[in-house]
């Protein structure tokens, strides 16, 4: 099975990846998946001719010729019915091994596995999602859903192809349209178990910077969670130290101070970063600025302000004088370029401030 998954991107003319092997060399298990694979893509783009057809064309090259003749001669039977089935209770059905109940370490190993197999689909990514799930998991003080996360984040990979993911130049519209879909195909991977459906809706948002700008949704501010923060911070940094096609790895102080640089433009939290930066040993400064420059003590202000208290009971919550108090709200104002409390509560919002588990009881986030 090892062997099968080592060879994955292998083919049968030798021009596969890493390129090692050929031919029959080539595992019987890795010759048929790939087949299948493309396969049952057409015949669900163009029916079972389609499939033929490709079958034909990849006849020698990628596939192997004896399995790309089977598809040509038997694939009205082999692909009947695939449209009116469950594939994943045929799946299970047809291995009884997946039908056992994995629990504690057994399921880390089991996601683990899955994800050194989507890293394996091209070399820029070899080992991101364990070390992304390292970092999370350190950074928010050995969370095991954020584990898990960052071990299954990437599994959306799988549906976009090599030729985006290793382009070395700049990608066109269309490419980039795929790319979004990316978090989106990874969350609908996971909620085909029930046991998997938290860890979609952490991995799900990676991609979802505060300001609103990411994908697949578009969330911004309280919107999301402070776990999809921290693996939002862990992948970035994590990415940023790794070589990609269109450029070289960057040194763990550049990954730092651009990920800081995203944390002032208002796009990433604080404190994730910051857990996430110090999680991965970079020296966590302790006065830390906000988005818009925000000294911590402006952040305070701002929260309380935005939850509409008044001069005088922030002054009392924070134990300080009011006059002190509207200085800050001056600053602030200055600062955020707003000009009254609803445009500074729309800041807070819009830049994470106002976490869900903060919010008044009764208050929806």
């Amino acid at each position: 099975m090892l062997e099968a998954i080592a060879a994955a991107y292998e083919r049968w003319d030798g021009r596969g990846w890493p390129g090692d092997l050929e031919g029959e060399e080539v595992p019987l298990a890795s010759r048929i998946a790939q087949v299948a694979e493309f396969v049952e893509v057409a015949n669900r783009m163009g029916g079972v001719e389609a499939a033929k057809a490709l079958a034909r064309e990849r006849r020698g090259g990628h596939f192997d010729p004896r399995l790309a003749d089977l598809v040509e001669s038997e694939g009205d039977v082999i692909l009947s019915g695939l449209d009116t089935v469950a594939v994943w209770d045929v799946v299970i059905q047809a291995e009884p091994a997946l039908a056992v109940v994995l629990s504690g370490e057994r399921f880390d190993e089991a996601l683990a596995a899955m994800a050194n197999f989507v890293d394996l689909k091209s070399p820029y990514f070899l080992g991101h999602a364990r070390a992304v799930a390292e970092l999370a998991a350190a950074a928010g003080d050995g969370d095991a859903l954020l584990r898990r996360a960052g071990l299954v984040h990437g599994l959306g990979r799988l549906g976009i192809s090599n030729a985006i993911l290793d382009k070395r130049g700049p990608l066109g519209a269309g490419e980039w349209e795929r790319v979004r879909m990316q978090p989106y195909l990874t969350e609908r991977m996971l909620c085909q178990s029930d046991a998997l459906a938290p860890v979609a809706r952490v991995a799900v948002q990676h991609r979802e910077p505060l300001d609103g700008t990411g994908y697949p949704r578009g969330l911004a501010g309280a919107a999301i969670s402070p776990q999809a923060r921290i693996l939002a911070a862990a992948d970035a940094y994590q990415a940023m130290r790794e070589p990609r096609p269109h450029r070289p790895a960057r040194s763990a102080e550049e990954a730092a101070a651009e990920l800081r640089a995203e944390v002032r433009a208002g796009r990433h939290d604080i404190d994730a970063v910051e857990a996430v930066l110090g999680a991965g040993g970079q020296r966590i400064p302790r006065r830390r600025e906000g988005p818009a420059g925000l000294t911590p003590r402006e952040v305070e202000v701002l929260r309380l302000v935005a939850r509409g208290l008044s001069n005088k009971e922030v002054a009392e919550r924070l134990v300080i004088s009011p006059k002190t108090v509207a200085n800050h709200v001056e600053h602030i104002y200055s600062k955020i370029g707003a000009s009254n409390r609803a445009g500074a509560s729309l800041f807070a919002v819009q830049h994470g401030l106002l976490p869900e588990e903060e919010f008044p009881a009764g208050v929806p986030a």
